[in-house]
């Protein structure tokens, strides 16, 4: 695996378990940790380029799904306690 893509795979892995830490519930949380962990030591040793990318593809719609699915705080919701315009 190049530098350049090892560091793309590295930069993914560390998106989606910050993504996965900000689950409020403890079971999702560490269930989707363990998921991304598990995931990536399973393909640790891919080594063709069109295998990694494919992989890659999956890892960055996973991380849209937490994303998705993570309770996001919308700063409108502040401004109904502070009466913003």
């Amino acid at each position: 695996m190049a530098v350049s893509t090892r560091a793309r795979v590295i930069s993914l892995y560390k998106m989606m378990l910050a993504e996965s830490k900000k689950f409020p519930s403890y079971n999702y949380r560490t269930y989707a940790m363990r998921r991304v962990r598990d995931a990536f030591r399973a393909n640790r040793t891919v080594e063709d380029p069109k295998t990694v990318e494919r992989l890659m593809v999956e890892g960055r719609q996973t991380l849209a799904l937490i994303q998705r699915q993570v309770p996001q705080h919308k700063t409108s919701q502040k401004c109904l306690f502070l009466e913003c315009d």
